[in-house]
């Protein structure tokens, strides 16, 4: 058994599900309603942010997915008690913190690279953090460069060796100023983490400000945290003595809202995304109007649904916030095999994200990409080294086939592409859904999706 597949089991058991393979009978519209908490994004960094306080915590709108269970097992192992207390609602008591081994956080993080960011938390609360080899989805190259210079810069001691990485303040933490080679969503919540307690100012330049940026740092301004949010991604810290707990409900998690709308798109279907709101999708909503797909915004959810004419190619870059979510752009590609014409999609984020496409190509897609990238007269994101580019050719019928997921988003790229093509699919390691999507499988089954597990 190879270790994406050990991943895989491990995280569907954390979630319940008694099979790790699903067959998919495909070419019937998704069509129903579906609920979306809060944001994988949010929720797993704002029970990280607990460790900083004095008092407990509680944390609304928490997904049931393996994430949660994983920082939950890692917080558990500090002494942090976490307690559910209600329907997706965690109280988290940090007041009996404790040294944890390594052999500990290692079974526990494993599939996860959540670890990185308790070492600000830990190095105030405890002077020392350990983080073991870290995993996650393996869509390409992310260093830890960027977090390991920042928790110098603060005077953090960084020591490696053949079990991981082992960090020390002898000497407390510092304010800093910061400026990351690239707006860096962990490594800006690595400095928020770590800032919010260091003695005196941190200047963070070039940060990260995505939605699930500004929700942590409201949560951490409950708790007693001095952050300004200036121009041109700068973000200054005054360093506070004490935090306490906080009450927060988790922004809604805008990835599987994207995903869920390009599943109604690509299998001609009309799904309703309860929880899900405008401001957070605006250049999502955009692009899918582009490709011809409709949308109707309500109170309490936005409704996706297929317009019953033909779909029409786009061209899409990925970038940081407020650009296309390099998350929202594998579902995405599923919807545009369908579409009439050539859509090339520009991956600037991370470079291996387009691995997921063998499978569609398998399933009978028009797709070919493109290593080193493609040069764009009408480019508006700046090229970066190692980006990619996917051209897809379409409409394309879809035909079933064995599928082995890859990571998170692919994965449910791949169900997508399962329940639009005609015939039967088999889709396995579909644990790894389970990191970022819950109760995926109740979904489906309320969406209309004619589906069973494999043993």
């Amino acid at each position: 058994m190879n270790s994406l597949t050990k991943d895989a089991q491990k995280a569907a058991e954390r979630v319940g599900l008694l099979s790790d393979k699903i067959v998919i009978n495909g070419g019937k519209p998704l069509k129903g309603r579906v609920d979306v908490r809060g944001a994988k994004n949010l929720a797993t960094k704002a029970m990280v942010a607990a460790l900083l306080a004095d008092s407990p915590s509680h944390l609304l709108d928490v997904p049931d997915i393996s994430d949660v269970g994983v920082v939950t097992g890692m917080l558990g192992a500090y002494g942090v008690s976490v307690t559910k207390v209600g329907e997706g609602e965690l109280l988290l008591d940090p007041t009996n913190v404790l040294k944890a081994q390594f052999h500990e956080i290692d079974a526990l993080a494993g599939s996860s690279r959540i670890p990185i960011l308790f070492c600000g938390p830990l190095l105030h609360r405890l002077g020392e953090a350990l983080i073991p080899d870290l995993g996650g989805c393996r869509i390409g190259d992310r260093p830890i460069d960027f977090h390991m210079d920042a928790l110098r810069a603060f005077g953090a001691i960084v020591d490696k060796s053949y079990e991981g990485i082992r960090l020390t303040a002898p000497n407390g933490l510092k304010g800093a100023n910061i400026e990351l080679p690239y707006p860096s969503v962990g490594a800006t919540e690595q400095v928020l983490l770590t800032a919010v307690l260091a003695e005196g100012v941190t200047e963070l330049k070039n940060a990260a400000i995505e939605p699930e940026i500004m929700d942590l740092i409201a949560i951490l301004q409950k708790m007693g945290a001095i952050i300004n949010v200036e121009p041109n991604r700068v973000i200054f810290i005054e360093g506070v003595e004490k935090l306490e707990g906080y009450t927060h409900r988790a922004l809604f998690d805008r990835n599987e809202a994207a995903s869920w709308a390009s599943a109604a798109l690509a299998t001609k279907g009309d799904i309703f995304v309860a929880g899900a709101k405008q401001q957070e999708l605006m250049t999502f909503l955009n692009i899918y109007r582009k490709v011809g797909g409709k949308f109707d915004i309500h109170e309490d959810g936005i409704r996706f649904y297929h317009p019953g004419t033909p779909l029409k190619p786009v061209v899409v870059e990925t970038d940081v916030h407020p650009g296309f979510m390099t998350d929202w752009q594998q579902p995405l590609i599923v919807a545009l095999t369908q579409a009439e014409g050539r859509s090339v999609v520009h991956e600037t984020v991370y470079e291996n994200r387009f691995g997921f496409t063998d499978a569609l190509i398998e399933m009978g897609a028009d797709i070919v990409v493109h290593k080193d990238g493609l040069e764009s007269v009408t480019r508006r994101v700046p090229r970066r080294p190692l980006e990619q580019a996917a051209v897809i050719v379409g409409p394309t019928p879809l035909h079933g086939a064995d599928v082995e997921i890859p990571d998170l988003r692919g994965g449910f790229s791949h169900l997508i592409a399962a329940l639009t093509a005609d015939g039967t699919s088999t889709v396995s390691n579909i644990g790894l859904i389970s990191r970022g999507y819950e109760h995926f499988i109740d979904k489906l089954a309320d969406l209309g999706a004619d589906f069973s597990f494999e043993d």
